[in-house]
């Protein structure tokens, strides 16, 4: 008799985890902590320990932010509750038992979840975005306003730039771990502003994910932004602009900065004072 032909060996795509490919790709919590707790120190004064994280995904600034010591917690909420089970057991399942007591996950809508007032709030990685008219948003940063303490402080980041409002792929290797991560904004609207963006991978031996994570989104705009969270009560709204290293590229470095530059494509935060 013929022996059995080899199975088919996995291919990196099939062997892939799209929430570890996207944390390598578009996060560094330890940096985004340190900017929430040193920016929050500088406006108020004080130390932050309460800590929410809207559109938590994963979860992984919360589990971050406990990590900074024992009195500190975090509240991270979430629509998706796949996701959410992701989160437990890849990254809270991961802490300290005693650092796992601290983080707190609800699977729940941002609009409608109650939770203690927070210290800081923050909503990352444009999903706010999702929000596409005034109104929504508005309501959305006014439910932000409410669930902060009387001198609380809410983040948020954007993008934007004349490279922003096109239909383009954008590759990024990461020849460490053997995957191109790539950016595709497949669609943009410039009446309504409407633009459809999805998030491939691409590994070192042919395989590919095409279509990991699909967001439709409103691109809005800084001063945009800006007007509706003072409408929403905030009384000051700053952007945090990057600072640029001597080739002229970002160095990560995030200040106050009333004009920005006039970059083809740029990320800032929001930083909006109750």
């Amino acid at each position: 008799m013929r022996a059995k032909s080899a199975s088919k060996h996995p291919t990196m795509a099939e062997q892939a985890d799209i929430h570890e490919l996207y944390e390598l790709s578009v996060q560094n919590v330890e940096n985004e902590v340190e900017f929430l707790q040193t920016t929050f120190q500088s406006l108020t004064g004080r130390t932050a320990y309460l800590f929410r994280e809207d559109f938590c995904g994963t979860a992984s600034a919360s589990c971050q932010w406990v990590c900074q010591g024992a009195e500190y917690q975090a509240i991270g909420v979430d629509i998706d509750p796949s996701v959410l089970e992701w989160g437990r057991e890849n990254r809270v399942g991961r802490l300290d038992p005693e650092d796992r007591t601290r983080v707190s996950l609800i699977e729940s809508d941002v609009m409608t979840v109650e939770t203690p007032k927070v210290d800081l709030l923050a909503a990352f990685n444009f999903s706010y975005f999702i929000f596409d008219t005034r109104d929504t948003l508005r309501a959305y940063f006014k439910r932000a306003y409410d669930a902060i303490k009387d001198d609380g402080v809410f983040f948020c980041d954007m993008f934007g730039g004349p490279e922003a409002q096109e239909e383009t792929k954008e590759r990024t290797k990461h020849k460490k771990h053997g995957f191109s991560y790539i950016w595709h904004q497949a669609k943009f609207h410039p009446v309504t502003n409407f633009i459809r963006c999805h998030i491939h991978f691409k590994f070192k031996d042919g395989s590919k994910i095409k279509k990991a994570f699909t967001y439709e989104w409103r691109l809005w705009s800084a001063p945009e932004l800006r007007e509706l969270l003072l409408e929403a009560g905030f009384r000051k709204a700053t952007v945090y602009w990057e600072g640029e290293d001597e080739d002229g590229d970002g160095n990560g470095e995030f200040t106050p900065n009333e004009k920005g530059e006039a970059d083809l494509a740029w990320i800032a935060y929001i930083v909006a004072e109750k």
